[in-house]
């Protein structure tokens, strides 16, 4: 990532997304090197023709709704989510929040070793900052309450990872009625996702307990990701918090579809949802793909083990304090704790190991693995699972295993690695 890049990007976008003029949201996390990025987006679109609103660090979530409310053309976010402070990257919303077509994205990337474009000063277009309107993101968050549910009584602890929800994660809570706690609200550029965060819960977990709350809140850094921590200081991931929020729905009569989760997806997750009645469905990992199957297959619910939830029938993507606020909102209706409305979700025992490989290869190709595979399957019955996949990033094969049993599970994955590693060379 260079200026220059981000220069280009932004002339190339501006020429396929709007070539006739029209406006984009930029938003951005806390990161440094948000600042650069920013001037140079900024330029570019501007030079094109685009109409410009900066609305400075709003989680990732938070743009792709503030492009529809401001009917923008399409947005842009300047963030690495999750990762150090020294990487950074660059996503774009279309008009109605979504994730760009494969088509489009093609069409940009073709215009990227075109000269910049710079219309004549009569065609160029207008920067506006707009930084006080992310109080109606926080309006928005607020509305996906139940009618009448607020969250008075509950003192919560939030993390907000140092991140870009510092500021509107807590002032939702605090808004709703909650006694807040923050940590992680205090970003200077080199801190996000430092020790802090859903990455990084540990502090959260004995911050919670620490001060007699309730629950706490764990953010990553552009705040598209949850993981809550009960009031013992006990971790709730994804997983659980899917479970929790899809049990709510379907009590209430508001489930509509399978849930869909990805193939990492705990074991238990699917047991405590068929012992519900609700159907559960696996998509490769990526939220791009559990939004797809969900798609398909006209679902509303599906996320990630790691707090990547979708709830489709309050916004278009996966936002960490909406998915957040579901969960509280169950606790706060129900008056149970975290604890207790996650407990029929056994997690479990998931052994996952990675076995380096001089290439990558597709292991589902191997007879001597795919006769492990089966093997070790057939030991597991249906209270087990396996998964092998190809890293898609470096030369990796990761073995998964899945079963009741701690110890069992641990000596069929270190079995079936071993025929990988075997069947590598």
């Amino acid at each position: 990532m260079t200026v220059d890049f981000a220069l280009r990007l932004a002339s190339a976008a501006g020429q396929v997304l709007a070539p006739e003029g029209g406006t984009v949201l930029i938003g951005k996390d806390t990161r440094v090197s948000g600042y650069m990025f920013e001037s140079a987006l900024e330029a570019g679109f501007v030079a094109s023709g685009v109409n410009v609103m900066l609305i400075g660090p709003l989680p990732t979530p938070g743009i792709a709704y503030m492009t529809r409310r401001f009917e923008c053309d399409f947005g842009v976010v300047i963030s690495a989510s999750h990762n150090p402070y020294d990487d950074n990257g660059i996503k774009f919303f279309d008009g109605e929040g979504g994730k760009l077509s494969d088509e489009l994205e093609g069409r940009i990337e073709a215009e990227l070793d075109s000269p910049v474009l710079t219309r004549s000063s009569r065609s160029l277009g207008r920067a506006m900052r707009v930084d006080r309107s992310r109080t109606h993101y926080q309006d928005f968050c607020a509305s996906t309450l139940p009618p009448g549910v607020d969250l008075a009584g509950l003192k919560i602890v939030i993390d907000c990872a140092n991140g870009a929800a510092y500021k509107v994660g807590p002032r939702i809570l605090a808004d709703l009625g909650a006694e807040i706690v923050p940590i992680g609200c205090s970003p200077n550029g080199r801190n996000i996702n430092d020790g802090c965060g859903s990455l990084h819960p540990e502090l959260l977990q004995l911050t919670v307990p620490g001060v007699r709350a309730h629950v706490g809140v764990a953010l990553d850094g552009d705040g598209d990701r949850v993981v809550l921590v009960d009031h013992l200081g006990r971790i709730v991931d994804g997983d659980q918090l899917l479970y929790i929020i899809a049990r709510a729905r379907q009590e209430a009569g508001e489930l509509a579809g399978p849930v869909v989760g990805t193939v990492m997806s705990n074991l238990g997750l699917e047991v405590a949802l068929r012992e519900r009645g609700i159907e559960f469905r696996r998509a490769a990992v990526g939220d791009r793909y559990v939004l797809a199957l969900l798609r398909e297959c006209g679902g509303l619910l599906g996320g990630e083990a790691s707090g990547h939830i979708l709830c489709l029938d309050k916004t278009t993507t996966g936002d960490g304090l909406v998915s957040a606020l579901q969960v509280l909102a169950v606790m706060r209706a129900s008056g149970r704790t975290l604890a207790e409305l996650a407990a029929p979700m056994r997690k479990f025992p998931q052994v996952l190991l990675n076995v380096q490989v001089a290439q990558r290869f597709d292991p589902s190709q191997v007879p001597e693995v795919c006769e492990a595979v089966r093997r070790i399957e057939r030991g597991l019955g249906s209270d087990g699972r396996v998964v092998l996949r190809a890293s898609g990033t470096e030369p990796v094969i990761r073995v998964m295993v899945e079963g009741r049993e701690e110890g069992r599970t641990r000596a069929a994955a270190a079995e079936l690695a071993e025929v990988v590693r075997g069947a590598a060379g």
